[in-house]
């Protein structure tokens, strides 16, 4: 039977990935993200839903809900990015912004979400998460809003567990052909990076897709409050 999926931030990257997989299985799925001109084109080509609507704007999310699934099967909260600033922050209100809109966009975004669409989900339904290894590696204010993710997943999963929904995060290490670098990264970074990979190799969005399928499946009924990490060995969850 076809479910309804929900993928915020599904117009580029690892969210798009995750809803054409999502799409390829059958299920009715719906992309959110901010840019309409992207979630246009990515809904045509994959065929798929979209809404618009900034995912860590409580007003946003508001109003979007009447145009999303009044049951929702499955949740991927793939919104978020790194908030980059082009020099260190010069003084304690730059600093301040800095962490505040880390937060925001890869913690209180999947909150808000979340609750906003809890009731809409079924018993036996689906909360998925995209993390980041940097929640255990190390990745300044990013890092510690996924960390944040983390931990809430920890809680949140015994809050819902009862209705046999799942909650879960999926953490991918560096990963390619993604929005998610505004930037090349330079061989500094990328060579080590690359080299504390067992497989030595950068992930791809299609490396993730498949994992998110699998959480999201009857099969992992019994996997909840867990971080799973897509990362080729370079850091190990032990």
């Amino acid at each position: 039977m076809s479910r309804n999926v929900v993928v915020t931030g599904g117009g580029t990257g690892i969210g798009k990935a995750v809803a054409a997989q999502f799409s390829q299985l059958g299920d009715h799925v719906t992309i959110t993200g901010r840019r309409e001109d992207v979630l246009v084109a990515t809904a045509a080509e994959i065929g798929t839903n979209y809404v618009r609507f900034d995912a860590s704007d409580p007003n946003a999310v508001e109003a979007a809900l009447p145009a999303l699934p009044e049951r929702v099967d499955v949740l991927v909260n793939a919104a978020g990015g790194n908030i980059f600033t082009a020099t260190p922050p010069a003084t304690l209100a730059e600093l301040n912004d800095l962490w505040l809109e880390n937060l925001r966009k890869n913690l209180v975004s999947a909150a808000l979400v979340t609750t906003a669409l809890q009731d809409r989900i079924p018993d036996g339904g689906r909360i998925i998460h995209i993390g980041s290894q940097t929640a255990r590696i190390g990745g300044g204010p990013y890092g510690a809003a996924k960390a944040g993710l983390e931990a809430w997943v920890a809680s949140h999963a015994f809050e819902v567990g009862r209705r046999g929904i799942t909650v879960n995060v999926i953490s991918p290490g560096l990963t390619d052909e993604t929005d998610f670098y505004p930037f090349e990264l330079p061989d500094s970074i990328r060579k080590p990076l690359l080299a504390s990979a067992a497989n030595g190799r950068a992930a791809t969005p299609a490396d993730v897709a498949p994992l998110v399928a699998f959480v999201a499946s009857q099969q992992a009924s019994h996997i909840t409050g867990q971080v799973l990490p897509v990362n080729g060995g370079a850091s190990l969850y032990r």
